[in-house]
């Protein structure tokens, strides 16, 4: 019989779902292995042909590991909040429940054609109260502790109230914004406000006044992800910069453990040199400049306190509290305008921008701690608020931003040689010297740097620091389409709710739209306050909520009791495979571990990092076809023809273009304009360009999967996927190759059939040539697999099957060993011919083939034979020979005959297994 992939396909999907082939359980006599897919955001577009490929890879590790005797834990879910579902809601009136609930049908039915070994079983939503219960529990976990930096742990924030009854905060070392130091008696006496007030301080889910990304028009606070060229990506919006009360998770208290635990995990060098800037560690000095004529005083943070002899100018980020502080009247307005205009750029936007120099003078001078100078204090944005103090000393000869500013505005510029010492010996100040500098004169820059230090805390300037650029997590969103907070304010102040209260569901509201009061869309919501009348929390978490610990999730999903029992926690222990995109190797992999090191404190998981290996997928980019028309007519011309005509480029829908052959009816039909084409063609077809782009509806470069499982079959799909190159490389999506991957699965099909496409298979027992192309299969395939290398993996099995092909193999015992070896990569068509094999039981219980060396040994070999040093033939020897027996064989060998020429050899030179050298 012919191979009929649809039938095929069909027949083995509906096989594992009735028989549930890919369920998994706890189960102590195996090992386990957990792989996990990044899961996907349902959109209404669905899944286009770059979607799948961490889900390919992902899906053939776990059936190898499934066939090496795994029990593999392979889950797969939804995160299934999000501002599109929101604005959808808001254009159409319809709930955002119900366009998630429909886009998580499409996605489902993509995935199940291309035939992934998930158990759904354990399908998470993001979306689901059963789900988002625990993350509403661990949010309430999180606002009852702190962070002890002694201990570098979370720690019941009860334990510190009890401090502070007994010895207030003097002797405290936690994460915290509190600066004032208090005594016991001072705390006693607070009113129960006041006392929850300086608590929020300390809470690792704390409220607080702080900068956003706000956009006006979806009355909602963005994600820097979100906001591209200040503009919302959602829409295209302006977004500024805005203070207001939020939410926020005190990420940054764990910035030391994230860095360093970075060092035990499988990660790329590159991933983790991305975290490692993203946290940003950096040793310095706290250093404090007395404003003039003031009660001021600046505080500044830099990593070269050697170099504060250069200091010829302040600078303040705009958001600054100090900003209306030393802002004189006179340039009162001409600094509102600044920040006005600094609101309009997100910070990433600001930290990118090199090329941009701007700012304003606030009228105020700083002095100089060693030498009394005064230094102007200025106010631009290339100076943050998160980070350090939001304050700078600027040396603008030793670094390139504050260069710019100073030579644009006519700012002093004094280098600073090694050491310390100036390039003049002098400091150049109106004073004409240099102040107690002579310190550092003679020094290489780490022992200045020392040196400086030492001299700042002894004349009580600063303090020696260690900073992080790792900021807190802001965790309010505006919006209606994201999890509840499980939060009541009580006399203005946050009160969490029981768990027996959780999960707190989203209520109904008439619209999805803020109030006209300003109120996000919770405000529309009736009696929206606690059985006692407290009000809830009107704000809504953000997308990376769910996400943060959903792989904990899988691992239980419909436990009641837990967000992971500890029984099922000490299984499957953490996650041995995450496979996902480049876009999520800074935010939600430090959210995720954030969280994970958080549960791991208080005792909730039995491991601190979440994942142990990651690999980032690349892009799968878009193959574009253009037809060329000729200018003002409705006239295309081929592309070979293109240049004797004055045309214009456009795009065309690849899904009617084949092999860049253009369907001229197909596009007639695509849109009315083209209705009434025509075309100037080359050997009468029309053929198109092509470039690679990123896929996208604009460009008409999507591919949908379903087209491609239709035409050719998933495991067609899923094999040319991993051929088109290196799983972590970016490449483009080129249909006109799938044909050679297709026609190798016919020829597979071919090796089980004869020449009548009659089934048959011999039970005869394989030759030694047949072992050998298996066991060489075998060897390079799970190298390959191991080292994620699938798109080499793909051709060796061509090779494979070309070899067996040209010598007719068709014994059982060889054939059968490929299938378990191919069944992860092409799982229908092996379980059907495991099927006709007589096997009664599914492939994916077989055994993955062990490799066997002695099949791979060789009997001959090829010795290249030389004459006075130079090679002039091979001849294939047995390796049984001796050297008498070999000097022998060459001796009488024709070939040796022409080149010995009649003469006694010298020397005959014999390495066994290497080479052959007659010195004649």
């Amino acid at each position: 019989m012919e191979y009929n992939f649809k039938e095929i396909e069909k027949k083995w999907q509906k096989f594992w779902v009735d028989n549930k082939t890919y369920k998994v359980d706890v189960d102590t006599s195996r090992p386990k292995f957990y792989v996990l897919d990044m899961f996907p955001y349902p959109s209404g577009a669905g899944l286009h042909v770059g979607h799948p490929l961490g889900y390919i890879a992902s899906d053939i590790y776990s059936r190898y590991k499934r066939l090496k005797g795994f029990n593999v834990l392979h889950p797969m879910g939804y995160d299934a909040y999000g501002l599109p579902a929101e604005q959808y809601a808001i254009q159409t009136g319809q709930h955002p429940a119900i366009t998630t609930e429909v886009n998580i049908k499409r996605y489902r039915e993509q995935l199940d054609k291309i035939g992934f070994s998930y158990d759904w079983d354990r399908e998470v939503r993001t979306c689901d109260p059963e789900y988002y219960k625990w993350t509403q529990w661990a949010f309430v976990e999180m606002f009852k502790h702190y962070f002890n930096n002694k201990t570098q742990k979370a720690e019941a924030i009860s334990d510190l109230v009890e401090e502070f009854k007994i010895n207030g905060n003097a002797n405290v070392d936690a994460a915290t914004s509190q600066e004032d130091i208090f005594t016991a008696d001072e705390w006693n006496s607070l009113s129960e406000k006041e006392q929850d007030g300086i608590l929020l301080n300390y809470r690792l889910a704390y409220l607080a006044d702080t900068m956003v990304n706000w956009c006006p028009k979806l009355g909602t606070v963005l994600a820097n992800d979100e906001i591209k060229e200040g503009l919302s990506v959602r829409g295209g919006h302006p977004v500024e910069q805005k203070k207001m009360r939020q939410w926020s998770l005190r990420v940054s208290a764990y910035a030391k453990r994230l860095l360093e635990d970075m060092e035990k995990l499988e990660w790329t060098d590159s991933l983790k040199e991305i975290q490692r800037n993203w946290i940003g560690r950096s040793e310095g000095a706290e250093m404090d400049f007395q404003v003039k004529d003031s009660e001021v005083v600046m505080t500044i943070f830099t990593t070269r306190p050697d170099t504060i002899f250069g200091v010829s100018f302040m600078v303040l980020a705009p958001e600054s509290e100090l900003v209306d502080q030393l802002t004189t009247p006179e340039y009162k307005e001409k600094i509102a305008a600044y920040i006005a205009a600094t609101k309009k750029r997100t910070e990433r936007e600001r930290m990118a921008d090199v090329k941009t120099v701007s700012g304003e003078f606030t009228g105020s001078y700083a002095i100089h701690p060693f030498t009394g100078e005064a230094i102007p204090v200025w106010v631009s944005d290339y100076v943050l608020a998160g980070y350090g103090t939001g304050a700078i000393m600027a040396v603008p000869a030793h670094d390139s931003r504050d260069y710019a500013f100073a030579k644009h505005f006519d700012l002093p510029i004094v280098p600073v040689v090694s050491g310390g010492d100036l390039s003049d010996g002098s400091y150049d100040a109106k004073s004409g010297e240099m102040i107690n500098s002579d310190f550092m004169n003679g020094l290489d820059v780490k022992d200045a740097i020392v040196k400086v230090n030492n001299e700042i805390e002894e004349r009580g300037l600063g303090k020696c620091k260690v900073n992080f650029r790792l900021r807190d997590a802001i965790f309010s969103r505006q919006r209606y389409w994201g999890e509840p907070f499980p939060v009541y304010f009580k006399d203005g102040m946050p009160q969490m709710m029981d768990l027996d209260k959780l999960p707190l569901e989203l209520p109904e509201v008439d619209k999805y739209l803020p109030t006209e009061t300003g109120e996000p869309p919770l405000g529309r919501a009736e009696n929206w306050t606690t059985e006692d009348g407290y009000p809830i929390e009107l704000n809504t978490m953000p997308g990376f909520a769910g996400s943060s610990a959903y792989y904990l999730r899988y691992m239980d999903p419909r436990n009641q009791e837990a967000l992971v029992s500890e029984e099922v926690n000490e299984y499957w222990q953490d996650v041995d495979l995450y496979i996902g995109g480049t876009e999520h190797a800074t935010g939600h992999l430090i959210y995720s571990r954030f969280w994970n090191k958080f549960l791991f404190d208080i005792g909730k998981v039995c491991k601190d990092e979440p994942f142990r290996k990651l690999i980032n997928q690349g892009m799968i980019q878009g193959r574009s076809n253009f037809v060329y028309r000729i200018k003002n007519t409705n006239k295309y011309v081929s592309y070979g023809l293109r240049k004797d005509y004055d045309t214009t480029q456009i795009h065309v829908d690849v899904n009617i273009v084949k092999n860049d052959v253009l369907d001229i009816e197909a596009f007639k039909n695509w849109m009315p304009e083209y209705a009434d084409a025509e075309f100037v063609l080359e050997d009468g077809k029309y053929i198109c360009g092509w470039a690679v782009e990123k896929m996208s509806k604009s460009m008409f470069n999507v591919v949908n999967p379903d087209v491609i499982v239709e035409e050719y079959g998933a495991d067609t799909l899923r094999l040319y996927e991993m051929f088109l190159g290196p799983l972590e490389a970016s490449k483009p999506w080129d249909t006109n190759g799938i044909d050679g991957v297709h026609k190798f699965l016919k020829k597979l099909w071919r090796l089980f059939h004869n020449d009548q496409n009659e089934f048959c298979i011999s039970t005869d027992a394989p030759t030694k040539a047949e072992y050998k192309i298996l066991h060489k299969s075998i060897k390079k395939i799970q190298d390959d697999i191991e080292r994620f290398s699938f798109n080499t993996s793909v051709s060796a099995f061509m090779i494979c099957v070309n070899e067996l092909s040209s010598i007719k193999c068709n014994k059982k015992d060889i054939l059968e060993e490929l299938l378990a070896l191919l069944a992860p990569f092409a799982p229908h068509i092996t379980e059907e011919l495991w099927a006709l094999c007589g096997n009664e039981n599914s492939i994916t219980d077989a055994t993955f083939p062990v490799l066997n060396e002695s099949y791979l040994e060789e009997d001959v070999h090829s010795y290249p034979v030389s004459f006075n040093g130079k090679m002039r033939f091979k001849l294939e020897l047995s390796l049984s020979l001796s050297k008498d027996e070999i000097e022998q064989a060459v001796m009488t060998c024709e070939q040796a005959q022409k080149w010995i020429d009649g003469k006694t050899p010298k020397k005959v030179i014999i390495v066994p297994k290497k080479i052959i050298n007659i010195v004649v």
